[in-house]
């Protein structure tokens, strides 16, 4: 699982390295050479290194989603009812739990590879689905496919469905569940305490199973939210 999760985050890292004009598929193609490439030859950030590590995803993976879709598209008919203020402080807290998610999954890069499939859009289009196939060695090919929109600032990655399962749908019920119980700002407030005990439970843990159950417990849409 945390194989998964990682090729379906990593292949954002380095974006900027790709032609701004470049089709999205090629923008992602280009992405993973560079990041995996570049996480192979530096063994520092397969380690202990979490403060690099998130300096890492901040100097490369943030300027590649589009926060403010993603958090609209997991708040759903709720995001309607949050103030602006409320929903640029959800912005933040999502952005932030998913750069926490991204720092703990680089840690545990070895072998694994990905390919894309040949994207055929027309010059026109502004939303397309880049789709890919992970491939691990000992198991089943996975595939990641990459809901991207054409924006004033280029191609941005909007939601990633892995074996057709959508990351951002995964939040939909407990942000659900976290607004009924307290509203928008039980919402921020269920975040930013869930990224402060993450940002500290990460610096404190080494690379490996302890990342890896982290990462599970964000990708499985905030369990424990509740407690």
């Amino acid at each position: 699982m945390r194989n998964i999760i990682f090729m379906c985050l990593v292949a954002f890292a380095g974006w900027a390295s790709a032609a701004p004009q470049a089709p999205p598929d090629i923008q992602l193609r280009t992405a993973t050479s560079a990041m995996t490439t570049g996480i192979m030859q530096n063994k520092n950030l397969q380690e202990n290194s979490m403060e690099k590590i998130v300096e890492l995803a901040e100097s490369t993976i943030l300027p590649m989603f589009n926060f403010r879709h993603m958090t609209r598209l997991a708040m759903a008919r709720s995001w309607r009812i949050a103030s602006p203020a409320q929903q640029d402080a959800l912005v933040i807290e999502f952005r932030t739990l998913l750069v926490r998610t991204y720092s703990a999954t680089l840690t545990s890069y070895r072998d694994q590879t990905i390919e894309y499939k040949t994207l055929r859009m027309a010059p026109d289009e502004i939303t397309v689905t880049v789709k890919s196939v992970l491939k691990q060695p000992g198991t089943a090919n996975m595939s990641i496919d990459y809901d991207m929109e054409k924006t004033a600032l280029g191609w941005k990655v909007y939601d990633i469905k892995i074996s057709d399962i959508s990351l951002i749908t995964t939040y939909r019920l407990p942000f659900e569940q976290a607004i009924r119980e307290g509203g928008v700002d039980g919402l921020i407030k269920s975040l930013a305490t869930k990224n402060l005990r993450a940002d500290s439970w990460l610096k404190s843990r080494e690379s490996g199973a302890g990342s890896f159950l982290f990462v599970y417990s964000v990708i499985s849409g905030l369990s424990g939210s509740r407690r």
